[in-house]
């Protein structure tokens, strides 16, 4: 750790003993004298003081600022509400005297205010002096990916986020947000280079990465958006096939094509993809740059990024498998838009494809390589210190998944927040509209972000969506075995037995080539759970997903 960060990436505030105390990542506490907010930003910035703040995780990117985390006690130290009274927009109001006292002082608050994550800044002699704080009473840790965290003594709260930030990154709001900003960390916009003419450095933009605001094609736009809304001002009046349907797959097989033989099975059991959108980023090619229209019968280029206009609908397949090409799983009634992955994998299984028109981005790179690296190891290495390791045969893989929970709750705690980064992450770069004043038609701020790009988005969702369905068909075609639901990441198939391990394999006992396989690497499946057959042919026949419930009822222990 390099001098100026001394102290580590993050402090949590807590008062102890009645004074302001900053708990850090390796344990030790000290003292804190502000009793103002801007107090506060100044004392985290003094290096006289203390070393807060984290490395850049590229050359060329900005080290990262410090993080100030704010306990219930804190909070009210600093004059501020425990419950905001704003539930919606969950924001201080403008006028609040905290907020004003800031704006007298000199800091600034960004765009969004001052919430759950305010960041707050000050320029001194053209240059920006960050500092973000994450107010833990104003739900700062979402549930959904940090459990309770937001109620851990602080000195443990501080040893967790730590842990993340040494993996992952400091964090800067929601995950959302953070897996959105680690895209930007680990592939900056921009460098400094030496301009002669100037004599001096000055920002250059970096090839292969999101450093301009692009539109996006017409089909690529949600419905909201300023293009869509010119051709179809009447919200919701835009007819399907115009628009691009990446998204994942939600499928349940017709009961009447469920076979004797598959009925008289006892058991159905369910594979889960382990972080799966994460996994279609490995080595995906996505567009850096603006689309470009190809308006007259263009030629398909699987190295093109880009949405495809063509009929897919004439493609035969067997309906024991959902459709690859949209997310119902039904087959396409006529003509739409599909991003690259998708008409590639029409290709491979065995389509003729005529593109009518297609929107391209002859600039590429595979952007979110590095992006899935840094989150794959800290997610491997997070899994590895919870038991459940890279090297273990497929008995173990299941004893270890199973029980994996049980281990230290902070580890589990993380590989959560990991996994929750890489799926909001990817869902971050079509952020839609929100609030009840938005108007339909009209910009949103999100649109103004290099990273508000949903074909990107699409991209991940179609290669997710196409790479689990390679697998289904593997395994249909090598074992005569075929799903009987998907939801997303998750398939059931009917077995023979509450282990997971026979569908796996194919007629001579081997794993599949191409099909599922045991493991925690990203892409690999972990057991989602097992029932009977009757409990899913029951549910099956109300048209329930059984993907979707199985976890919870499952008859063995699942994680």
């Amino acid at each position: 750790m390099a001098p100026e960060h001394a102290d580590g990436p993050l402090a949590v505030l807590d008062i102890v003993n009645g004074a302001l105390t900053a708990h850090l990542v390796d344990g030790r506490a000290v003292p804190c004298p502000a009793k103002t907010l801007q107090a506060l930003a100044t004392w985290a910035l003094d290096k006289k003081k203390i070393h807060l703040g984290a490395a850049k995780l590229h050359d060329n990117g900005f080290d990262q600022d410090p993080l100030l985390v704010l306990t219930d006690a804190a909070v009210e130290h600093f004059g501020l509400p425990v419950h905001l009274e704003d539930q919606e927009g969950l924001r201080l109001p403008a006028d609040h005297k905290v907020v004003k006292n800031l704006t007298r002082a000199g800091w600034e608050l960004t765009k969004s205010g001052f919430g759950p994550w305010p960041r707050i800044f000050k320029r001194i002699a053209g240059k920006r002096y960050c500092v973000q704080l994450a107010l833990l009473p104003w739900k700062a840790l979402e549930t959904r990916a940090w459990g309770e965290s937001g109620h851990l003594p602080a000195p443990e709260l501080a040893r967790l986020l730590g842990a993340f930030a040494r993996m992952v990154i400091t964090p800067r709001g929601t995950v959302a947000v953070t897996g959105e900003e680690l895209m930007t960390a680990v592939r900056p916009p921009t460098k400094a280079v030496w301009s002669e003419e100037e004599n001096k450095y000055v920002s250059a933009t970096v090839p292969d990465t999101l450093h301009t605001v692009v539109e996006p094609a017409p089909c690529e736009a949600p419905d909201e958006h300023p293009l869509v809304a010119t051709d179809y001002p009447e919200e919701g009046s835009r007819p399907a096939s115009e628009a691009l349907d990446e998204e994942a797959c939600i499928w349940i097989r017709p009961v009447d094509l469920i076979t004797d033989d598959e009925r008289a099975r006892p058991n159905v059991v369910a594979l889960d993809v382990s972080v799966a959108f994460l996994a279609a980023c490995r080595r995906l090619h996505v567009g850096t740059g603006p689309a470009i229209h190809r308006p007259h019968n263009p030629d398909f280029d699987p190295d093109l990024p880009g949405s495809w206009y063509l009929d897919l609908s004439h493609v035969e397949l067997d309906p024991r498998l959902p459709n690859p090409f949209t997310s119902s799983g039904q087959r396409p009634e006529g003509p739409a838009w599909y991003a690259t992955p998708t008409v590639a994998y029409a290709i491979e299984r065995g389509a003729e494809v005529r593109p009518l028109e297609a929107w391209v981005r002859t600039t590429h790179s595979p952007y979110l390589q590095l992006w899935y690296e840094r989150l794959r190891a800290a997610y491997l290495s997070t899994m590895a210190d919870l038991g459940v390791t890279s090297d273990l045969d497929d008995e173990e893989f299941l004893t270890a998944m199973a029980t994996y929970k049980d281990g230290d709750p902070a580890l589990v705690t993380l590989t959560n927040a990991i996994k929750a980064i890489a799926k909001s992450g990817i869902g971050k770069l079509r952020q839609r509209p929100t609030g009840l004043d938005y108007v339909f038609g009209e910009p949103w701020p999100a649109l103004n972000r290099k990273t508000w790009r949903p074909d990107i988005r699409a991209a991940v969702l179609s290669k997710a969506r196409t790479n689990m369905h390679r697998k289904m068909w593997n395994l249909a075609e090598t074992a005569q075995r075929y799903p009987l639901a998907v939801n997303t990441d998750c398939v059931v198939y009917p077995a023979d037995g509450l282990s997971p391990l026979p569908a796996l394999l194919g007629p001579d006992g081997q794993p599949i080539r191409g099909g599922f396989r045991l493991g925690v690497n990203p892409g690999s499946v972990k057991h989602q759970g097992s029932q009977s057959m009757t409990w899913a042919l029951d549910l099956l026949a109300d048209g329930v997903n059984i993907a979707n419930e199985i976890k919870d009822a499952s008859l063995v222990r699942v994680a």
